[in-house]
């Protein structure tokens, strides 16, 4: 598949226990993950918690994990927010910076209409020439960008892609439908890569991954090399690791499990605050049930 790839793991971004951005720390995450599964990352996504990033500290992780990971995997920048003209700005950062596209969220809190939708992402889509997924994630948005405005959206030359977490598979088959074959579909959602892949999707934008890369990958090839039971079996395996990941607030179960790994990434920065040892305890009964842990 030409693009960025199958497996791209939504990285979450190491902090100091004093709460600043570890950028060392997310040189080397980026590389273990490409060693492991991932054909690249998404840096400063919702996994990253773009919404506590200053646009230095998202400017300066970019370029991090770009010189960390260049020739090895692909590098998605979330420059994505609710302020189309902020969006602007930070798409033409990330484009001297060098990375290989940009993730857009779709505009939060503000609540835009279809068509309100539509003109945000043609504003940016004029402003950059990098290739750019669109996200749609209406538990976090409040909006659910609809078929019918992702189709519209892939005529406009650089919109590539679109990362699905509406987790509504009629949705992903009408944008199927509806969009060129080459326009890559993303499942948002760990637990629907699979039937997402049966319905015409093309890849993941992972959390689990950054745990279980190398099975995540091991699962889409064999469904598509037409081994679906190998893939189901993976998925199955998988299973109470995608929910587990989500027990409470995205990234924090996945920071506690990439510690339990021996990768310290440090807690979330508040509003979010660290796994509860219940929590902890979760993740890490999964983990060693689906023999992760050494």
């Amino acid at each position: 598949m030409k693009g960025f790839g199958r497996v791209l793991t939504a990285m979450v971004t190491p902090f100091t226990e004093g709460g600043e951005v570890a950028y060392e720390k997310a040189a080397s995450l980026a590389r273990f993950l490409v060693e492991n599964g991932s054909d690249g990352v998404v840096v400063a996504g919702t996994t990253g918690e773009s919404p506590v990033l200053t646009k230095e500290e998202k400017e300066r992780l970019f370029a991090v994990v770009k010189e960390a990971i260049t020739g090895r995997g692909t590098v998605i920048a979330g420059t994505g927010s609710n302020n189309t003209a902020a969006t602007i700005e930070l798409t033409r950062i990330a484009e001297k910076v060098g990375v290989d596209g940009v993730m857009l969220v779709t505009p939060y809190y503000n609540k835009p209409s279809q068509e309100g939708l539509y003109q945000h992402f043609k504003a940016v889509a004029q402003e950059t020439s990098l290739p750019i997924i669109l996200y749609n994630v209406p538990g976090r948005t409040s909006v659910n960008m609809l078929p019918e405005t992702v189709a519209r959206l892939a005529e406009l030359n650089n919109i590539v892609a679109v990362k699905e977490a509406s987790k509504n598979l009629d949705q992903v088959a009408e944008i199927r439908k509806n969009t060129p074959p080459d326009f890559l579909i993303y499942s948002g959602d760990d637990s629907l890569t699979l039937p997402m892949l049966a319905v015409g999707g093309d890849g993941v934008i992972s959390v689990a991954s950054h745990v279980a890369g190398k099975l995540i990958k091991e699962m889409i090839d064999s469904y598509l090399a037409g081994k679906t039971e190998k893939a189901k079996e993976i998925h199955l395996r998988l299973y109470p690791l995608f929910k587990v990941l989500f027990i409470t607030t995205n990234p924090v179960p996945v920071k506690a499990a990439v510690k339990l790994l021996g990768i310290d990434v440090g807690p979330p920065r508040l509003p979010l605050v660290a796994a509860s040892s219940h929590e902890v305890e979760a993740v890490r009964r999964v983990m060693e049930q689906l023999h992760l842990l050494s």
